[in-house]
């Protein structure tokens, strides 16, 4: 059996930054859409007992997919310059 409206489950909830009860607040068909919790009354999506990642987490791997782009570029030779074929006489 799913879950219904006003049904108690656990959740992780970004303002109290631990797993707390949580009402279900809005549904989209049988999938849970909103939470709010009970012990601070905040009102989130459902994150489904998994916290969000910080933002240091998003920035090392951002980093890490622009240094795997930039890999794969020089690998490939794009952006690399090609040296200037030079002339016998000085300008």
């Amino acid at each position: 059996m799913g879950n219904r409206l006003g049904d108690v489950i656990d959740d992780y909830c970004i303002k109290c930054r631990r797993l707390t009860n949580h009402s279900v607040v809005s549904m989209v068909g049988e999938d849970v859409a909103k939470m709010r919790c009970r012990s601070c009354y905040h009102e989130h999506m459902y994150l489904r007992e998994q916290a969000p990642p910080t933002r240091k987490d998003i920035k090392k791997a951002e980093l890490a997919a622009a240094a795997a782009k930039a890999d794969a570029d020089a690998a490939a030779g794009i952006g690399v310059p090609e040296p200037e074929e030079a002339s016998g006489t000085p300008e």
